[in-house]
């Protein structure tokens, strides 16, 4: 499943980037280097049990597990000390981005209800996309029932494009459903 992916990107995207962007050495090509996925828990500090679903779910979705993130500083205002957890996130390279990459495009993202494309905003002015999704219904690796709460995450694929206008080429030949505004 990752070699499709792959596939398309070495058979179709890199000669169509070449010719859009003229491009000499193939280094400059842009292409991914990562994808990751982040989930911010609030209540993990008070609630142990978000915490280990989030981690449950995250290795289901991903097919790798997650680190738990952990407080830099306290904040009173939040109840949280220094230290404590408060999300989880995955880093996918190689061959699991490209297979969760492929599934995110293909079989999730049009799962959702009412989806009209991505937005193509979602750049942050060096190439990198973050996408924010608001359930984790949507991945067909999790089970509704077994879900106690839903919870959103932040996808951020990271690339080696220089301008946020390569990183659009690359990501709409991959297939990535960029919505017309």
């Amino acid at each position: 499943m990752a070699d499709s992916l792959k596939a398309l990107y070495l058979e179709k995207a890199i000669p169509k980037l070449k010719e859009q962007f003229g491009y000499t050495n193939p280094h400059q090509i842009p292409k991914l280097t990562k994808v990751t996925i982040n989930r911010g828990l609030g209540e993990a500090s008070q609630n142990a049990k978000a915490l280990e679903s989030s981690i449950s779910e995250l290795a289901m979705i991903t097919g790798q597990r997650p680190v738990v993130t952990r407080a830099k500083k306290a904040i009173a205002g939040f109840k949280i000390r220094e230290g404590m957890p408060v999300g989880v996130k995955v880093t996918l390279r190689s061959d699991r981005m490209y297979a969760f990459t492929n599934r995110l495009i293909n079989l999730t993202l049009p799962r959702i209800r009412d989806f009209r494309g991505v937005s193509p905003r979602s750049f942050d002015g060096r190439g990198n996309y973050t996408l924010g999704l608001r359930e984790q219904l949507i991945f067909p690796e999790v089970d509704y029932d077994s879900v106690d709460q839903i919870r959103g995450m932040d996808i951020t694929i990271v690339t080696s494009a220089n301008s946020d206008e390569e990183g659009r080429a690359l990501l709409k030949e991959l297939g990535m459903p960029f919505r017309d505004n």
